[in-house]
């Protein structure tokens, strides 16, 4: 009898337990498509070198998760101003983001930082990237409203290189330098070996991989979520982040 009882005190703590779940807000989560980091996969969340291990945190964290594929301008615009739990992944972390967002344990740390340039530029033959952003032929294509990892940022904001401001993704940024409407962009080691080995031959053709010794380390990357993410939410998906893949 006494046994009877504790097994339907435990079914009925469990049946409460997964009702509260049920009741715990969804969280929307954000992506955008950037081979190799995020790639929309058949079912549930994104594929790829940071999306994988986000929707991996999510269902061992046991949050229901809304997936939305949205431009990066959107996200941030949601992050900073939607009333409802949202996370952005892959993002990295910065003091001015810090103000309206917060910040998981890392996804992913990027290898270094490469150049990826118009081949025109390439066979210039600089010495280094400073040397290279200190020209007034050179334009450099940037995100509108991206960060380049705190040392990139700074040294964009010390050497004022010309920049050409771009609000499209990463696949357009790409070909626009392989058609010299640019000279160059940054991109990790990652992000280069993959454009070289996927994008088609006619823009790989007009483009290199540079790097040079100056070229700071890449920076770790994260799920960014706004302030109407719970806290528990936050520390359940950092147990997940760290938790050993299986």
């Amino acid at each position: 009898m006494l046994r009877f009882r504790i097994a339907k005190i435990c079914a009925i703590l469990c049946t409460l337990a997964g009702a509260a779940q049920a009741h715990e807000p969804t969280v929307q989560v954000l992506y955008s498509e950037r081979p190799p980091y995020l790639m929309t996969a058949a079912e549930g969340g994104p594929g790829g070198l940071t999306g994988a291990p986000a929707t991996r945190a999510f269902r061992l964290a046991g949050i229901s998760a809304r997936w939305l594929n949205l431009p990066t301008n959107r996200q941030l615009l949601t992050v900073r101003d939607s009333k409802l739990p949202a996370c952005a992944i892959g993002w990295f972390r910065t003091p001015e983001r810090e103000i309206y967002a917060k910040f998981t344990k890392p996804l992913y740390h990027d290898k270094d930082w490469t150049v990826l340039a118009h081949v025109h530029l390439a066979e210039h033959g600089d010495g280094s990237l400073q040397e290279l952003m200190q020209r007034k032929d050179v334009r450099i294509l940037v995100k509108d409203n991206y960060s380049y990892g705190s040392e990139l940022d700074k040294m964009l904001a010390r050497t004022q290189p010309i920049l050409a401001i771009s609000t499209a993704p990463t696949a357009k940024m790409v070909q626009s330098i392989s058609k010299g409407a640019a000279d160059m962009m940054f991109v990790s080691e990652e992000e280069g070996s993959y454009i070289m080995e996927h994008h088609p031959a006619e823009q790989t053709r007009q483009l290199r991989l540079l790097r040079f010794k100056d070229l700071p380390h890449g920076p770790e990357r994260y799920l960014m979520c706004n302030k109407a993410t719970p806290d528990a939410y936050i520390e359940r998906l950092n147990s997940a982040i760290a938790s050993p893949a299986h």
